[in-house]
């Protein structure tokens, strides 16, 4: 039997409107929580650093934890969704998100000790990765279900929330707040929030054949879930949210600490530049839906990387403070597609759409895995402005593939 030729959900009211919107407003909330608490440790990584008296390798290895964490949540998390369902697990994995902020506090000020700071990160980086899969394979459902594009403004939902947690922290810094009390404020506010927000996440799992053929044996789904690892386009979309997530996770990890070495500035001023990047992050997720709808994801794509590499050798090359400003704010536009569009172009085949999101999810992964510790290492040895140009090789690629994230028939309304 040939598979239809439209998106799975549109012609099929699964749910009332009502509680349609709900579920998508609470996927908003939650993107932004996310973003909310990866902002906060961001924003003051340079008083930890101080706090702690660590060199750049070391700082990359703490974030390698994290990062060690997300792989083990991305792996986890479809085990997660299968055992728990999206709400039980969105709100087990916000809940290890928030523990996980509050321990980096603790280890960064009141208990200053590296060993806290590291198991912190990797609870905090286990959350994350776990929640990454679940909320956007929610949203890709939500989105079809609406029958209108929407994930990117998910993301920028995201990027809101970065925007919150930089400025909350840049003010942080300005008064003097120990890490500490920041992070048990936000890691309160985030708590309270998800167990509001989840409410309206539906309990069973959203990502579903819509006919009654009874599941198959675990063994042969999880054969068919293993198999899109064979899909050649999906590995390019992959490589495609490899270099966007290094071009933003680079950002996310070291652009506070390169705005304060690399260009002599405050730790206020670190702070308050990558409130710029991820305003910029913002802006293109914002106009980003509307910008694929009539050009296409392919010409937006490729002309995000190209902002993404002038912005950042912008960054990396200029003395000038303004202009430093401006290459941070081309970087940020360039890298905000990227991810949303990768995971939306993964979601295209909807029977598959929950391996295949955790697959390029896992890909694009890969950047926060190797990427903080190389950009340390290197950095020890040749500043973490020159760095940086590693970032560009990927942001190439990346511009390179494309075309892997075509608008498939399916996807056509």
């Amino acid at each position: 039997m040939s598979e239809p030729t439209t998106p799975r959900t549109a012609p099929v009211a699964l749910r009332p409107r009502r509680e349609l919107l709900a579920w998508r407003n609470a996927i908003f909330v939650i993107f932004a929580l996310s973003g909310l608490s990866i902002a906060t440790w961001v924003a003051r990584l340079p008083a930890i650093r101080d706090n702690l008296d660590l060199t750049t390798g070391t700082v990359g290895l703490l974030i390698l934890g994290m990062s060690i964490g997300s792989i083990i949540g991305l792996v986890a998390s479809q085990h997660l969704l299968a055992r728990l369902g999206p709400r039980n697990g969105m709100r087990l994995t916000l809940g290890l998100v928030a523990a996980g902020l509050l321990l980096i506090g603790v280890g960064a000020s009141l208990v200053p000790l590296e060993g806290i700071v590291l198991v912190g990160l990797i609870i905090f980086g286990f959350g994350n990765g776990a929640l990454d899969v679940m909320m956007n394979v929610e949203g890709a459902a939500a989105e079809q279900e609406l029958g209108k594009t929407v994930m990117p403004l998910m993301h920028a939902c995201f990027s809101f929330g970065t925007v919150a947690g930089a400025g909350l922290g840049a003010l942080a810094s300005a008064a003097g707040v120990e890490v500490f009390w920041h992070a048990l404020i936000l890691a309160a506010v985030i708590a309270v929030a998800a167990v509001i927000a989840v409410r309206f996440v539906p309990a069973e799992q959203a990502v579903v054949d819509l006919d009654d053929t009874p599941k198959a044996p675990w063994r042969e789904r999880l054969r068919e879930s293993l198999s899109v690892w064979a899909d050649g386009r999906l590995i390019l979309i992959g490589v495609i949210m490899l270099g966007m997530a290094f071009a933003e996770g680079s950002a996310n990890d070291w652009l506070a600490l390169a705005v304060v070495d690399g260009h002599e500035q405050s730790n206020t001023t670190g702070a308050l530049v990558y409130g710029v990047f991820v305003t910029a992050m913002t802006v293109g997720r914002i106009v980003g839906g509307p910008l694929i709808d009539r050009f296409g994801r392919v010409p937006v794509l490729q002309v995000s990387a190209g902002a993404a590499i002038a912005g950042l050798v912008l960054f990396i090359l200029t003395p000038v403070t303004g202009l430093m400003v401006l290459g941070t704010v081309l970087w940020g536009l360039g890298a905000s597609l990227g991810f949303p569009v990768g995971m939306s172009a993964a979601a295209d085949d909807s029977k598959h759409a929950a391996a295949r999101v955790s697959a390029v999810a896992m890909i694009g992964y890969c950047a926060f895995l190797v990427g903080p510790p190389l950009i340390g290492i290197l950095g020890d040895g040749i500043g973490l402005l020159n760095a940086l140009f590693v970032v560009l090789v990927l942001i190439v690629l990346a511009g390179l593939a494309s075309p892997a994230a075509r608008e498939s028939n399916r996807r056509k309304r």
